[in-house]
């Protein structure tokens, strides 16, 4: 389900490698979605920003679902863990700011 919507946004293309499905816009890649295989957990997915604003880092702390680990920058990979239906919407909500952010990126 999150694939379809993420794949009906413009410039977005999806590729499987790893047992994921990864994400791009353009030739920047945002997320990755799991295919065969889970990096944590099944239901985790992957999202890529460089880096991600500072506003936006200091929500994503506050995130319990979302992993910023021993991101300082904000720089690099994180994962969203969905525990129920009902986090499909902030899923979509947080590729959306990934995929905003590639947008520099698939500038180049």
């Amino acid at each position: 389900m999150l694939e379809a919507e993420v794949e009906s946004w413009p410039a977005v293309t999806c590729k499987r490698m790893f047992g994921f499905r990864f994400l791009y816009r353009r030739k920047a890649v945002f997320g990755a979605l799991p295919y065969s295989r889970g990096l944590f957990t099944p239901s985790s997915i992957l999202l890529k920003f460089n880096p991600m604003p500072a506003g936006l880092f200091q929500q994503a702390q506050k995130e319990p679902r979302l992993d910023t680990g021993t991101h300082m920058s904000g720089k690099g990979w994180f994962s969203f863990e969905l525990f129920s239906d009902g986090d499909v919407r902030d899923a979509i909500w947080w590729l959306n700011q990934a995929y905003e952010g590639a947008k520099k990126g698939a500038a180049k």
